[in-house]
């Protein structure tokens, strides 16, 4: 059903606006994630390649390109036009921090934050579609794209580097944000019945990508492993954590953005005068 009184499923942002939120906040995470754990300049590379990637992937669904500049018009009241301002400074920003210039690194990830919080923003700021304007979404996505970035960057790491116990001690904390989150936002959209079974079908997989790779840094920090060892393990746990991720904001915005649909208690019928009700 694309319209009536029962709700339906929007289909004006298809995958390729789902790969700018998959892509957006997973590369804005990388790009944190570098600067927090001062990894190899090539980790700011890869994490603004992510960002790019995901805006290409939105440009693609523009049904006017040549109107494409009129996003960043209003950044007084629209988060995208916002999100569209911060990007070339954090794809130059991060550009700098590969490049090793001094301070740039630092600027990067704070850009990169600013980012991600956009994105959680423009979701939430549509409020015909229950599970994405509860407020609650915006801290679950921001804290999924730095658990995603924070995994792609140990799964970057692995092949030659063993991430030492601090590393492992954030990405938990993300992990356990993450999935701390995930049942407030999901219980203040109940009432969302079409869009609750997408997210429930979604939930599943990603809470079992967020305790398997918990369960994988208890064991990191705990057991004496060889060097191959933890970064097999850690390889695992990347790849759990972003995969999850991904597949959570997918499903959001491609299955479970169901419109609220509307409700006429009185239908006006012709020659029936309208009744008051006390």
């Amino acid at each position: 059903m694309s319209f009536g009184p029962n709700p339906w499923q929007q289909h004006n942002w298809d995958w390729r606006a789902a790969s700018n939120f998959m892509a957006g906040g997973a590369g804005s995470g990388l790009i944190v994630f570098a600067a927090v754990s001062r990894s190899a300049p090539w980790l700011f590379l890869a994490g603004a390649a992510m960002v790019a990637l995901g805006l290409f992937a939105v440009a693609l669904e523009l049904g006017r390109p040549w109107r494409a500049a009129n996003v960043v018009r209003h950044p007084q009241r629209s988060w995208m036009s916002r999100e569209a301002l911060i990007a070339p400074l954090l794809l130059g920003s991060a550009l700098a921090a590969a490049l090793g210039v001094p301070g740039a690194g630092p600027l990067a990830a704070l850009l990169a934050l600013g980012f991600v919080y956009c994105q959680a923003h423009i979701l939430q700021a549509a409020k015909g579609i229950p599970a994405w304007r509860e407020p609650r979404l915006v801290p679950l996505l921001i804290a999924t794209g730095l658990a995603e970035g924070t995994g792609a960057g140990l799964l970057l790491r692995a092949p030659t580097d063993a991430a030492p116990a601090a590393l492992w001690f954030g990405f938990a904390l993300l992990l356990l944000a993450r999935l701390a989150l995930w049942p407030g936002w999901r219980q203040r959209v109940r009432s969302a019945a079409a869009a609750l079974a997408q997210i429930d079908a979604a939930g599943t997989w990603f809470k079992l990508c967020t305790l398997l790779p918990l369960a994988a840094a208890l064991i990191a920090v705990s057991s004496p492993l060889s060097e191959g060892g933890l970064r097999a393990l850690q390889a695992v746990a990347g790849a759990l954590a972003l995969g999850g991720g991904l597949w959570f904001k997918l499903r959001l915005v491609t299955r479970g953005a169901f419109n609220q649909g509307f409700a006429l208690v009185h239908l006006p019928v012709r020659g029936v005068p309208h009744r008051q009700e006390n």
